[in-house]
């Protein structure tokens, strides 16, 4: 049984507030400051360039990485960690065309996070193949996966809505027609039980500052499945991605396994930060959070429905469809939720009209439920969102 107490005791947050956006960005794990402040003292400030070495800075991609891959149901020695996100889902799709060079269609759905289509859009005009990227409604993902499809490419947790695919009976159709599949695990790692191993996936992505509490700009990380790690050609030819990348040899060879879609230098510094998290992640398991999860977000619909009839509940009913988030619909929701934060009550909204809540039982529990929902109540009856200084938009929202 996981100490769901012990765990929140361990994240520092501001007196008076009940944070319920752990989906956008994870707080700060308290053991954090100082495990930073000795990466820069001791290991950057005494050991200097021999930190590389000695501090084991640069083995720290690949062992950050097996640390999360238990997270997410990756094999051992198959998750590494740098660049950001939208970097690694390049990565992924671009090996994953290659591999299907007879076809032209890129299947994603309406609800796959934006940034992962301008990606795909960008890697299409670049490859000038006649590509397309055919975007469809999330329902209907399954009866496009046709004989067309190269590469099926889909967010796992819909980032407004919280809706949850299937990434087994999803990526079983993919194969069953030839396509390969990438799988953006950005609202996925660290909130559901995922298995990418067991549903047969081929590449995963995703990101440590969500739930997996990571800090502000923490790395990406990106699995490939055994069976293509020596064959998946890196599109992104870094220098740390090279068989020998000290040789500095004029032409590159990419290195054995997921060594080979690193890139750039690690981002050391981060990397301390993500570790202090993790520590906190060796305390439970994915199905102990997925079942406290459930329970948390239950008891939040039932409360905030049962006094907000003006809210529309934009995310699944059933609790086996939906991430670790709930979203309600409300034409003024970017102004609904500008008055919640004033009152302690952090979510955030995502256009055009959704209020959107993160779950993380490592920090948060029943109590914390209860006395957001009274919250949303009290400014939804007397309409306290509505006033002016709720009303200007912000740069991010």
């Amino acid at each position: 049984m996981t100490d769901f107490a012990a765990t929140k005791a361990l994240f520092q947050m501001p007196d008076g507030v009940i944070y319920l956006d752990g989906n956008s960005l994870g707080p700060l794990p308290k053991a954090a400051p100082a495990r930073m402040d000795a990466a820069m003292r001791d290991e950057w400030g005494e050991l200097l360039i021999t930190g590389w070495n000695k501090a084991g800075w640069m083995a720290q991609p690949a062992k950050l990485g097996d640390r999360i891959a238990r997270l997410i149901g990756a094999e051992t020695g198959h998750v590494v960690l740098g660049d950001t996100l939208s970097i690694k889902v390049y990565q992924a799709l671009a090996s994953a065309l290659e591999m299907v060079p007879d076809r032209r269609v890129i299947l994603s759905d309406s609800g796959n996070f934006p940034s992962d289509l301008y990606m795909a859009e960008g890697l299409i005009k670049t490859l000038g193949k006649g590509h397309e990227l055919r975007v469809v409604a999330p329902e209907e993902v399954e009866v496009n996966i046709t004989d067309e499809v190269a590469v099926l490419m889909i967010t796992e947790v819909d980032y407004r809505t919280g809706r949850l695919h299937d990434m087994a009976r999803l990526t079983r159709k993919a194969h069953e027609v030839g396509a390969i599949t990438v799988w953006d695990l950005a609202h996925t790692a660290g909130a559901t039980a995922v298995d990418v191993s067991g549903a047969g996936a081929d590449f995963a992505v995703g990101c440590t500052y969500k739930y997996l509490n990571g800090g502000p700009g923490a790395p990406a990380f990106i699995y490939v499945a055994p069976r293509h790690a020596d064959a998946a050609r890196p599109a992104l030819s870094g220098w740390l991605g090279h068989e020998a990348p000290f040789a500095f040899e004029a032409s590159y060879r990419a290195g054995p396994g997921i060594e080979r879609m690193r890139v750039g230098t690690p981002p050391v510094l981060a990397m301390a930060a993500l570790e202090s998290a993790l520590d906190i992640w060796d305390m439970t398991t994915m199905d102990a959070v997925r079942a406290r999860s459930t329970q948390l977000t239950e008891l939040f619909i039932d409360r905030v429905e049962a006094a907000c009839p003006m809210l529309e509940l934009a995310s699944p009913r059933d609790p086996a469809m939906r991430g670790s988030q709930v979203s309600f619909r409300f034409a003024d929701g970017y102004a609904a939720i500008q008055a919640l934060i004033a009152r302690g009550v952090i979510g955030d909204f995502r256009a055009p009209d959704i209020m959107r809540f993160g779950f993380t039982p490592l920090y948060l529990d029943h109590a914390d439920v209860e006395a957001a929902a009274a919250i949303i109540a009290e400014v939804m009856q007397k309409r306290l969102w509505d006033a002016p200084e709720y009303k200007t938009r912000a740069r991010v929202t």
